[in-house]
């Protein structure tokens, strides 16, 4: 039996990058999973690869900037599913500048999707985890969240915040079983990355080569790390904060 057999999964910002890997994997370990984004064709794409490789996806639209969709989403798959077990934040956004260059706009829209997201959906989705006797949140944070990079205030002051969100939430919530944890991923190769290379007019070779593992890393592999996160085999990891960083220091 794959280890997330008859389990329902939400993961938001799943229509590309990192979210859409991880959807992948975690429904091909079994799990019935809700790909969430507010690109409906990207999400839907999702599912269709999903559902081509033989596993259970369906589609939801939502524009978690704002609390109600949030909401709604969560109320949503319980009308439909009857529980969700797995709830993975990844949905995120990176609005680079220091404090002088960045908007108050671009400031305001970093924490509402950043962090502002999972307070919403998290406080939907725990009252129905506690009635099941317990589930798995992952949060992505970021290596930035932890050690800020420069010229990037609103980015690494969310992800810091993330942090903080997750350590709590999981002290708060573990006597339910409800184990929160967060991956804190470096470089990843991703859509989002290859915009930030091209404006800096680097390459992704000259990522590669800060990297002591001598490459940035790929969205499998962090995928691959919430899916363990998720799983009974991450049984007593709660609040912890889990670098994906191949060795590299930032940069």
């Amino acid at each position: 039996m794959a280890r997330f057999e008859g389990k329902i999964a939400i993961v938001t910002g799943a229509g590309g990058g990192i979210g859409s890997a991880i959807a992948k994997r975690l429904a091909s370990d079994g799990a019935f999973v809700v790909v969430s984004d507010m690109n409906g064709d990207s999400a839907s794409t999702v599912v269709a690869e999903i559902e081509a490789s033989g596993g259970q996806a369906t589609a939801i639209v939502a524009d978690i900037a704002n609390g109600e969709p949030c909401r709604e989403l969560i109320a949503k798959v319980i009308e439909q599913k009857g529980r969700v077990d797995i709830l993975a934040n990844n949905a995120g956004i990176n609005r680079r500048g220091n404090i002088q260059a960045i908007s108050e706009d671009d400031w305001r829209l970093s924490f509402a999707v950043n962090i502002d997201s999972m307070f919403h959906l998290c406080k939907a989705v725990i009252p129905h985890m506690i009635e099941a006797g317990g589930g798995a949140i992952v949060n992505i944070a970021s290596q930035w969240g932890l050690y800020p990079a420069p010229n990037h205030i609103a980015y690494n002051v969310t992800k810091a915040a993330v942090a903080s969100f997750t350590q709590n939430l999981g002290r708060d919530y573990a006597p339910h079983k409800i184990r929160v944890n967060a991956v804190c991923p470096g470089e990843i190769h991703t859509p989002m990355l290859e915009a930030g290379v091209r404006r800096s007019g680097r390459t992704i070779a000259d990522l590669d080569k800060l990297v002591p593992f001598g490459r940035i890393g790929k969205p499998e592999e962090v995928a691959a790390l919430v899916a363990f996160l998720a799983s009974d085999e991450a049984e007593f990891m709660c609040g912890s904060l889990v670098e994906i960083t191949g060795a590299q220091a930032v940069a």
